[in-house]
């Protein structure tokens, strides 16, 4: 149940045909993208003050439309949407007339420079522009918008008067009269710095990461969901900046390959110093994540790995005090988010936690203060750094017939309740016995902490540890959050003593982390090293899985080990706990919150 309800009306339109499309075709590619593109920034537009417009797009092979799914719960008996109106738009042109004084003009972007579609969905949520792809033919979006009876106005135009580009790769930087970065696609993106970030009309520190137009190339062969082009509708309502950079210094992109060597990587630098500097020096949230499917990786003939690239990308933002929110491929497409912002949480969410007399009771500490001679095992259960990952997996993860029958701590960061409130409340409300919740990957927010400290070899930046505490003490306290279960120090330094000062102080109860003794304590706080992910993304590969455990077990007892999954369900974890104890006497599996207390317990009898 909610607090609130909402009544007014909600306009419902269809896109799920989209995902029928023939993509070898280039004009029904192309008019695919123009479609999704203009609903995606009119519902950014339209939701930003309330819940307007509400969209059927991302697909799911054994559920159906996932947007589906939501709308309905939504609308059940006591929930939000209950006592709404809904009407259906059938028609695109129907769509924008509807909405038409939330409309200001049209900003009319050049597919032969790609970076200038996230140009125009900057230009969306700034200034309440549909953005459209430039196209005389008749038939096409931009002339049936901008000419005859009711047309747009043209408020943007990222093209010249004559049709040629305006962003070339030399000369001045399009209409600045700076000298060009050497690449189109650069000069594109720092004009837009110039005009939007740098000038204070974007939001301060909302950032969107997502692939640019070069999916209409067709260079590279994937469904239109997979450029995440739904996801920009949250950050065109928050007047977010949108970016497509490589991170690599060595290698010209496959997208822009005759750019000056290291273009990308100093435009990227320019952005995140300008957000952290509009800040004030706080945390910037970034949308997204490296397109490694489309570009910058070996996926598509470039040098370097797809891990490889997410930590490279995720080493220089943590330099300029920004996490990712990280909706990566391959279902990383998330619609609604712009919607789901209004859902009216409460205030505080609470949670028991492990006391000492639960342990006793349970058996796993003795009447004397000892922890029982057991090897304690607990799971990792991620990866929901990514508030698309957690709306596509929750609706699978919460009605599989084993969720209570395990001990699971979920590791859903507390910042995904930003994007999709709805999941968060959701989760808490119909959580078990068995249920914890922890922090994810490095707390709200995925970085890499060790860049936080000084030297920051990217930016040159003071420490970022007070603007990080300040924002995971927040969100860890709204989700009565006490434990952070995968630090991910990439190719960072470890924590150093102010970095564990203050996970202690906003995530007391424990931390798992890359680069740290295999356990210890920090004054009161417990920590663990992260060593093992079990193998199978989304499913489970029984004798490896019970390989990698048993090749953890020791003689010495207690012992305490914590195994990363990813995607696994209740079904999954339930299978192998239940082979781990029966292989293996005297193991227990237990969540992390008890396995963190039991560590702590074992610590402060020792040490007495």
């Amino acid at each position: 149940m909610t607090a609130e309800e909402f009544t007014g009306t909600v306009v419902l339109f269809d896109l799920t045909h989209l995902q029928r499309i023939d993509t070898s075709d280039a004009h029904r590619r192309r008019q695919a993208w123009d479609e999704l593109h203009l609903v995606t920034a009119l519902q950014g537009i339209v939701n930003r003050r309330q819940p307007r417009l509400y969209v059927t797009f991302v697909g799911d092979d054994a559920q159906g439309s996932i947007d589906h799914h939501w709308l309905e719960h939504l609308r059940k008996p006591g929930e939000w949407l209950y006592r709404a109106r809904f009407e259906k738009a059938n028609d695109l042109m129907e769509l924008v007339r509807r909405f038409r004084r939330s409309i200001n003009g049209l900003a009319v972007w050049d597919e032969r420079v790609p970076a200038t579609a996230l140009v125009a969905s900057t230009a969306a949520g700034v200034d309440n522009l549909l953005p459209v792809r430039y196209d005389p033919a008749p038939d096409s979006l931009y002339s049936r918008l901008s000419q005859g009876k009711g047309a747009l106005p043209i408020r943007l135009a990222l093209i010249r008067s004559d049709g040629s580009p305006l962003f070339t790769g030399r000369g001045n930087m399009g209409p600045l009269s700076l000298p060009s970065t050497g690449s189109a696609k650069c000069d594109a993106l720092m004009w837009a710095v110039g005009t939007y970030l740098r000038r204070g009309k974007c939001t301060p520190g909302v950032l969107g990461y997502y692939s640019d137009a070069n999916w209409l190339t067709g260079r590279v062969n994937l469904p239109l969901e997979r450029t995440m082009l739904c996801n920009h509708d949250y950050f065109i309502a928050r007047k977010g900046f949108f970016f497509d950079l490589s991170p690599w210094e060595d290698t010209r992109p496959v997208d822009d390959p005759e750019q000056p060597a290291s273009s990308d990587v100093r435009t990227l630098r320019a952005i995140l110093s300008a957000s952290y500097e509009m800040t004030g020096g706080g945390m910037t949230h970034i949308g997204g994540f490296v397109p490694w499917d489309f570009k910058y990786t070996d996926a598509v003939g470039e040098p370097h790995g797809a891990v490889e690239s997410e930590w490279r990308f995720v080493e220089i933002a943590s330099c300029f005090n920004a996490y990712l929110d990280a909706d990566a491929p391959a279902i990383g497409a998330m619609a609604n988010a712009s919607f789901f912002m209004h859902y009216p949480l409460e205030k505080r969410y609470t949670q028991p936690h492990p006391t000492l007399s639960d342990l006793q009771r349970e058996g796993y500490v003795l009447s004397n203060g000892m922890v029982a001679p057991y090897s304690f095992v607990a799971f990792y259960v991620g990866d929901y750094d990514s508030s698309a990952w957690f709306y596509r997996m929750i609706p699978r993860l919460w009605s599989d017939p084993a969720r209570g029958k395990v001990p699971l701590a979920w590791a859903f960061n507390p910042n995904l309740a930003h994007r999709f409130p709805v999941g968060m409340h959701f989760v808490r409300r119909n959580a078990s016995s068995s249920d914890y919740f922890i922090a994810g990957d490095s707390g709200a927010g995925y970085l890499n902490p060790g860049y936080l400290s000084r030297p920051r070899p990217h930016s040159g930046l003071p420490d970022g540890w007070k603007a990080w505490e300040a924002h995971c003490r927040q969100e860890y306290s709204r989700w009565d959050i006490r434990i952070t279960g995968f630090i991910i120090d990439g190719n960072a330094r470890g924590l150093d003593e102010r970095g564990l000062d203050a996970y202690a102080r906003f995530s007391p109860d424990g931390i798992a982390a890359q680069k740290i003794p295999e356990q210890g304590m920090h004054g009161t706080m417990p920590y663990l090293r992260m060593r093992d992910d079990l193998p199978g993304v989304g499913g489970l590969q029984m004798p490896h899985a019970l390989d990698i455990v048993g090749g953890r077990l020791t003689g010495e007892k207690p012992q305490f080990l914590l195994f990363r999954t990813i995607l696994w369900t209740p079904s999954h974890h339930l299978e192998l706990k239940r082979a781990i104890e029966e292989r293996y006497p005297g193991t227990k599996v237990v969540h992390t919150g008890t396995l963190f207390a039991l560590l702590k317990q074992h610590l402060s009898v020792r040490n007495r």
